[in-house]
């Protein structure tokens, strides 16, 4: 799909929170190869997340990715990014999707073989899912767990470090201090070395919640001055912030 250089440009323009820009390179190829198409798409989605905006162009790129012939594979990521753009405009409270979120996402659970690669992110935003709109701690955990281990078994860092901080999340609010600050600090590294720049302050400021003072100051201090230097980004740490004069 366009080659290792076009590979590396996107996720370094990814990595920094320039959606558009990456989605832009891969214009041409996704006119016609599903893989670039559903990577465009991918990009767009988390942008939503990120920023709370371009919830049509995620959209757009989405069905464009959906016009093409797919194989069940194919199919089945496209119904996996459907259903995270639909639990991000819920969560976000942008309008509440949830029951096309389940529905989508159950639709690529029905695709996606047992050992698709594409399992392991699917298992994780199902407990999102659950978590996050169920109201279901006990069924998140079991999907992140399914998630976690398959992603640091296939060496997928990036969905290693959400799955870290999700269940270190998790751990935390069962009173387990000392599970959450590795969970959290093991987020924050694969982040670090996998040079995922937008999700540094998020991993910053997680770990902040398990820690004791002076140490939680000084990351949250670090969170914020990313968190500027980046324009702002993600927008929902904004309240979690301290302000600058």
């Amino acid at each position: 799909m366009g080659g290792a250089p076009t590979g590396t440009a996107v996720w370094r323009l990814r990595s920094r929170g320039c959606w558009d820009d990456a989605a832009a390179l891969l214009d041409a190829l996704a006119r016609s190869e599903p893989p670039a198409a559903l990577l465009r798409a991918e990009l767009l989605v988390e942008r939503c997340m990120f920023t709370s905006e371009g919830w049509g162009q995620a959209e757009e790129a989405l069905r464009a990715a959906e016009s093409l012939s797919l194989d069940d594979e194919e199919r089945g990521a496209a119904a996996c990014e459907r259903g995270y753009l639909a639990y991000a405009a819920t969560l976000l409270r942008v309008r509440d999707r949830a029951d096309e979120a389940r529905a989508a996402l159950g639709r690529a659970a029905a695709l996606l073989a047992p050992d698709s690669p594409g399992r392991p992110l699917l298992d994780f935003r199902r407990g999102l899912m659950a978590q996050h709109i169920s109201g279901n701690p006990q069924a998140a955990e079991a999907a992140y767990r399914r998630a976690h281990n398959a992603a640091l078994a296939g060496g997928d860092a990036l969905l290693g470090s959400y799955t870290w901080r999700h269940l270190a999340a998790l751990a935390l609010d069962a009173g387990e201090v000392s599970e959450a600050r590795h969970g959290f600090a093991e987020s924050l590294r694969m982040r670090e070395e996998t040079g995922f720049l937008i999700g540094i302050a998020p991993a910053l400021v997680a770990l902040a919640d398990a820690m004791p003072e002076p140490e939680a100051g000084r990351l949250m201090a670090e969170a914020g001055r990313l968190y500027r230097l980046l324009g702002g980004v993600p927008r929902w740490l904004a309240d979690r912030l301290p302000r600058t004069p």
